[in-house]
């Protein structure tokens, strides 16, 4: 049965990936996402490509969880927990074993907490997230306070928990931009989450279950990340994929079933691998520009970015990117060290800022000599009486 779905899976992707291979969207196409709610944005840059309802609250069933397990990792890279710390199994986590997606953890039994982490991120175990908030923060009511808490400190302004594993709950909620906030911190964070929430199948206690992402094996370069599902919250899918050195994620929400929630989030990928790529703007620690620079010994001084400087661009419109340069102070004034902070350089698209960046100068300038700045002044004065004349 098994294959039988998978194989069911992969020819819906391939129909949908026929159906979508003809002309490039140009930027103007006009574009409408089959799910009630989704976007989609670039991992990267942050940069958004397509939004449909993407500020509503919406019910986010097991979406939920990807705040659980970020909230997890964050404690192991404190060091409040190890990954192979045994956790007990309380009655509270126990009890979620009738119903739902669970890893069928039993009552009273050590688990390794890493063992309990791949259980809720490959098979999204409400079981496991229990168990997490109740071996971090004594009790899961505890726990959903540091989410709500973390999710104030990322900016989700149309997000509010109340569990740890995404169950129907009154005052529950998430938006399609929240979502995908999130998904994008944790994944530019905790780049292992995707080695996690790749995995196909997963085996605890002699049971294997299989991770539930439709996406995986079957949509090219996908490795994450989470779905999810209730009756109030629909069919909802976080997906993400890398292609030719650019990563996407997708998040639709509320669709009518597994093939609604399939295809709206691999026609999402399609138009965002199809429609634009990742250009590296400016490279790191490399002057790209001279900028004016008043009483120096040294008419310009050479500018930098500290990292690449990446936009993501329509295909085929590198050459309409332009850089401006916006300064602190302009002119810049002598003396002046290296590595001082000068302004900012934008990435333009037309009048449309896709990326920017501190700039810093290249090398150090002194200032001028008293009388290497009169003999200038003194050309200048003559340079503009010609031009009078």
């Amino acid at each position: 049965m098994k294959s039988i779905g998978k194989l069911l899976v992969s020819i819906i992707i391939l129909s949908i990936v026929f159906l979508s291979s003809g002309p490039v969207y140009a930027e103007t196409t006009e574009f409408e996402s089959i799910a009630p709610a989704a976007i989609l944005i670039e991992a990267s840059t942050g940069r958004v490509l397509y939004e449909k309802n993407a500020d509503e609250p919406r019910t986010p069933a097991s979406i939920t969880k990807i705040m659980t397990l970020l909230l997890a990792f964050e404690a192991l890279e404190q060091g409040t927990v190890g990954w192979d710390d045994p956790v007990t199994i309380s009655e509270n986590a126990w009890a979620y074993k009738v119903g739902g997606s669970v890893m069928f953890l039993e009552v009273g039994t050590q688990v390794p907490f890493g063992v309990i982490v791949t259980g809720t991120a490959v098979v999204s175990g409400n079981d496991g997230c229990v168990a997490i908030a109740e071996h971090l923060y004594g009790t899961e009511q505890a726990f959903v306070q540091q989410m709500n808490k973390k999710a104030q400190e990322l900016g989700l302004t149309n997000t509010q928990f109340k569990n740890s594993n995404g169950l129907e709950a009154e005052g529950h909620y998430m938006s399609p931009r929240d979502i995908a906030t999130l998904a994008r911190y944790f994944i530019n964070k905790y780049p292992k989450i995707l080695e996690i929430e790749s995995m196909t199948e997963f085996t605890y206690d002699g049971i294997t279950q299989y991770n539930r992402n439709p996406l995986l094996g079957v949509y090219p370069g996908a490795d994450g990340l989470k779905t999810g599902w209730t009756d109030e919250a629909g069919y909802c899918l976080v997906g993400t994929a890398k292609q030719d050195g650019m990563r996407l994620i997708s998040v639709v929400m509320n669709t009518k079933n597994e093939a609604e929630r399939l295809a709206a989030s691999t026609e999402l990928l399609n138009y965002g691998f199809r429609n634009y790529e990742l250009h590296k703007a400016i490279e790191a620690n490399k002057p790209f520009r001279e900028v004016d620079i008043k009483k120096g010994k040294k008419l310009t001084v050479p500018v930098q970015v500290a990292k690449d400087l990446y936009a993501v661009v329509p295909k085929n419109s590198q050459n309409d990117i332009s850089l401006d340069i916006k300064l602190d102070n302009d002119p810049i004034t002598a003396p002046i060290a290296a590595g001082t902070r000068v302004g900012i350089v934008e990435v333009k698209l037309a009048d449309e800022v896709l990326a920017s960046a501190e700039i810093s100068t290249a090398e150090e300038v002194k200032k001028a000599g008293f009388f290497e700045l009169l003999f200038r002044s003194i050309i200048e004065f003559f340079k503009s009486l010609f031009k009078i004349s």
